[in-house]
C-alpha cells in the first residue's frame, strides 16, 4: 500500500519512514502544485505551489496507516503554516495527501483526536487532500541522509 506526506523537509521525513518497521520503500518527491515535473530548484521558489513529500510503501500486515499517521504526527509540528524549524514556505506546509476513502477518514480522524487532546498547545493547521501526481525528486535527494552518513 501506499501514502504519502508532507512534513517539512523531506531529507529528515524520508529518513524516518525509511527506518520504520513495515515501511517497504520510500521516495522523496513533489506534489500538490500546478507545474508539471518541477525540479528542486523550482519548488524552493515557492511558486510552483508543490509541498516537498515522501512517498512510502508500507506493508500493512507489518504496520497499520493509523500507525504511519502516529509517526508522521511525531515527525514535525503540524500547527506551524506553511514552515518547519528554518524552513519557511509553502513546499513544507503540512499535508497528508490520502489514496483512498479508508486513508481519507483514518486521516481526518486522527487529525481530530489529536487536535481535541490539546497535545500540541495549538490547533493543527496540517491539511488533508487527495493525493496528487507524485514527481519523483531527483536522484541525488533520494535516501539523502543515507548518501551524506547521517541516517540513524
Amino acid at each position: 500500500m501506499k501514502a504519502t506526506f508532507g512534513a517539512g523537509c523531506f531529507w529528515c521525513v524520508e529518513d524516518i519512514f525509511r527506518t520504520t518497521p513495515g515501511v517497504k520503500s520510500t521516495a522523496v518527491g513533489y506534489g500538490g502544485g500546478h507545474t508539471k515535473n518541477p525540479t528542486y530548484e523550482q519548488v524552493c521558489t515557492d511558486e510552483t505551489g508543490h509541498a516537498e513529500l515522501v512517498q512510502v510503501e508500507f506493508d500493512p500486515n507489518v504496520i497499520s496507516y493509523e500507525k504511519l499517521l502516529d509517526v508522521f504526527w511525531g515527525s514535525h509540528d503540524p500547527t506551524q503554516l506553511n514552515r518547519q524549524g528554518p524552513d519557511i514556505g509553502t513546499q513544507y506546509r503540512s499535508v497528508i495527501f490520502y489514496h483512498d476513502l479508508d486513508q481519507e477518514k483514518t486521516a481526518k480522524e486522527s487529525k481530530e483526536r489529536l487536535d481535541a487532546s490539546g497535545k500540541f498547545g495549538k490547533k493543527i493547521v496540517t491539511q488533508i487532500q487527495p493525493a496528487p501526481e507524485f514527481y519523483r525528486a531527483e536522484e541525488y535527494h533520494q535516501k539523502y541522509y543515507v548518501k551524506c552518513g547521517i541516517s540513524r
